[in-house]
Formats: structure tokens, C-alpha cells, sequence
């Protein structure tokens, strides 16, 4: 299910979570000696990635990755990678691993395989889950009504990642699977502005998880999804 916390402003909200966020990764470095956190881009997170980044961690046990990725070159201003490089992996940060998605030119089934393995052998269960949410209500790159969307949100998929391709938007993609993010340790919504909150609104009033893939996270009963929102 869900848990909806208010901010008067987007800063406030950042360092809050950002504050619950180094907290659960000291807490799993304390308890196995490391840490793993997944990350979504877009320009909402910039304020959270550099409060975060300035948080007192021993960061070299700390692995970074992202919930999906474009497949574009990562000096593109539409890779997520950029994004966190430039953001995330600064200040204390820049000590963290970072798990890369894009892996070579082209995204084959070869490439899929590989990346499925090394996920699920060093990187998964993630610790932290960093979510955000488009205005159809896509999360990660699973995308409503897209060819891929069902394979992507079955909870008994084994697969860790995917390709996909979305008819409304951009670029061809990969994404991890709903199947891997829900066993996240904690999971967290990021979003501001009063666009998302009716977006948001929208996802909770309703069952359908094909139209609005956020509600697969927030509607399950057995995954908390912590609602981090600002005007």
C-alpha cells in the first residue's frame, strides 16, 4: 500500500528524503557490509541527488544504479546516466559504484542476458528504490498499454530487466521488471508539483495497473510505498 508525505516546498522534501535515504543505507552497510540504491531520472530528483550526495557515508560500499534507462550514448542530455554522474555521484558521493544499464551500442538479447545476470548475482534485492512517475502514470519505463507493459508488471516474471519500446515516448529503453523493484527493502515516490498530485490522485482512485503502471506499487498489499510530494 501507500503512505503520503506533505511538504510545503520541494527543498524541505529533498532533504528529508534524503535524510531517510542515507539512514537505510547505513543501516544496510551496518548489516551486511553494503549497500544498493536505484535511482529514476528526469529533473525532479536533481535537488534530492545533490543533498544526498553530501551525506556523511561510507560510500565506497554503496552501488548506484538507475530503474531504467535510455539506450542513448551517456553524454546525451536524455541519458539518465549523465544525469546522476553530474547530480548523485558527487561531493561524498563520488566514491559510490555505479551499476551502468547502457552497455555497449546496441541493446541485443545478448546484452539483456548478460545484464539480467550480473543485476540478480551483485545488485539485487535493492536496498532503497527511488521511484518517480510520468504524467500518463508510467514508473521506471514501463509504460501504460505499451507492447512490453504486461511482461514488465507480472509479478512472477523472473527476469530482472527488459527491453522496451514505448509508442509514446522516446528512445528505446530497459527497465527493470515490477517483479524485481517490489522486493526492494524500501521503496519511495518522488514527485512534485500540483500536475503529479492530480496525477497521483488519479492512480489511487482506481484498480487498472495496464493504464496507470504506478498503481501496481501503490495498490499492493504487501509493498508500502512511502509518498515523498511537494507544491
Amino acid at each position: 500500500m501507500y503512505q503520503i508525505n506533505e511538504f510545503n516546498e520541494k527543498a524541505a522534501l529533498d532533504n528529508a528524503l534524503a535524510d531517510k535515504v542515507a539512514a537505510l543505507l547505513s543501516q544496510a552497510i551496518e548489516a551486511k557490509g553494503k549497500a544498493s540504491l536505484a535511482v529514476s531520472g528526469g529533473s525532479t530528483p536533481k535537488g534530492f541527488f545533490k543533498a544526498l550526495s553530501q551525506k556523511d557515508l561510507p560510500w565506497k560500499k554503496v552501488t548506484i544504479t538507475l530503474a531504467d534507462e535510455r539506450w542513448v550514448n551517456i553524454d546525451d542530455d536524455a541519458s539518465n546516466t549523465k544525469l546522476v554522474h553530474e547530480h548523485l555521484l558527487q561531493n561524498n558521493a563520488s566514491e559510490a559504484k555505479f551499476f551502468h544499464l547502457k552497455q555497449g551500442e546496441a541493446l541485443t538479447d545478448e546484452t539483456l542476458t548478460d545484464l539480467n545476470l550480473a543485476a540478480k548475482s551483485s545488485l539485487l534485492p535493492l536496498d532503497v528504490l527511488i521511484l518517480g512517475m510520468g504524467e500518463d502514470g508510467h514508473t521506471a519505463s514501463l509504460f501504460p498499454c505499451s507492447d512490453e507493459i504486461e511482461l514488465g508488471l507480472a509479478q512472477d516474471n523472473p527476469n530482472a530487466l527488459l527491453k522496451v519500446q514505448p509508442k509514446t515516448a522516446p528512445h528505446q529503453r530497459i527497465s527493470f521488471t515490477f517483479s524485481s523493484l517490489i522486493e526492494s527493502e524500501a521503496i519511495f515516490l518522488h514527485i512534485a508539483g500540483a500536475g503529479k498530485k492530480t496525477v497521483l490522485n488519479k492512480a489511487l482512485g482506481e484498480q487498472n495497473i495496464l493504464e496507470m503502471p504506478i498503481r501496481a506499487f501503490l495498490q499492493h498489499p504487501q509493498v508500502n510505498t512511502q509518498v515523498f510530494w511537494a507544491e
